[in-house]
């Protein structure tokens, strides 16, 4: 069972990682691979035009076209971080790598994926160098007029790859749409299975995205602790005051709810 996750926009590599956590290399890159091919196509644009293109101010403009001019094919511990260390936002608030035991690593870098715009699928421990490329950018490509049209059916591949051993493959989509819409199903050979997270208002349960972005990575963490091998196993989630709805959920969409 695989676990997915957005990535954050927000980056940290100034808070010290462990000596002792290992890192990995990303699936995706290479010399010559999709994530090199993306930086080159970035790098043809001009500091308005990433930031026309992306929405940003002339300062976070400025500050990723350096970006992607320093980006190297070979990530090393020098020029970047474990993902799941790099990434800082409330997804990865949630997720709280940094508690995690060298086994407890272990068992997320084999369950849990983090998407990316521009490395495609990451592993908590794989290398990750300062960047900003959200999936829905409309950035042309040799495949067509944005991201998913550039990673087409790659994404989807590789986590079939990932779940080949498992007799009944399944993938818990804690992603958001924006970035799961990248996981094209119709290749995906696996079962997918939705993730909600609803607070009490006044008088109805609704989603609230502040709580629900925190709440995908509890989730996950929770996965991590328990080793959580099935869907069924979920149900038992119950960080931050969660509990699992039956009557609101059904096979495919996990309902979480809590009244603060």
């Amino acid at each position: 069972m695989l676990f997915l996750l957005s990535p954050a926009k927000s980056l940290d590599y100034e808070t010290p990682v462990p000596a002792e956590v290992p890192a990995t290399i990303p699936h995706f890159e290479a010399p010559r691979g999709p994530s090199t091919e993306l930086i080159r196509l970035l790098r043809e644009k001009s500091p308005q035009q990433i930031a026309t293109l992306m929405h940003l101010s002339d300062n976070l403009s400025a500050l990723n076209v350096a970006r992607y001019k320093a980006w190297s094919g070979r990530s090393t511990p020098e020029n970047a971080r474990q993902a799941a260390f790099a990434f800082d936002g409330d997804v990865y608030g949630g997720l709280d790598a940094r508690s995690f035991t060298p086994a407890q690593l272990d068992w997320a870098q084999a369950h849990v994926c983090i998407l990316s715009g521009l490395y495609g699928v990451l592993r908590p421990l794989d290398l990750l160098q300062p960047y900003r490329l959200e999936m829905g950018t409309a950035l042309a490509n040799r495949h067509g007029k944005d991201l998913y049209a550039f990673w087409g059916s790659r994404i989807a591949d590789h986590l079939n790859e990932r779940l080949a051993a498992d007799r009944t493959p399944v993938v818990v989509n804690l992603a958001s749409q924006e970035y799961f819409r990248a996981v094209d199903r119709k290749a995906l050979k696996a079962r997918v299975v939705e993730c909600v997270f609803e607070e009490w208002k006044t008088d109805r349960y609704k989603i609230v995205s502040f709580h629900a972005k925190r709440a995908r990575g509890l989730l996950a963490r929770w996965a991590v602790l328990h080793k959580a091998a099935t869907p069924r196993a979920l149900e038992k989630f119950d960080l931050e005051g969660y509990g699992f709805d039956a009557e609101a959920s059904a096979p495919e969409r996990l309902v979480f709810r809590r009244k603060t």
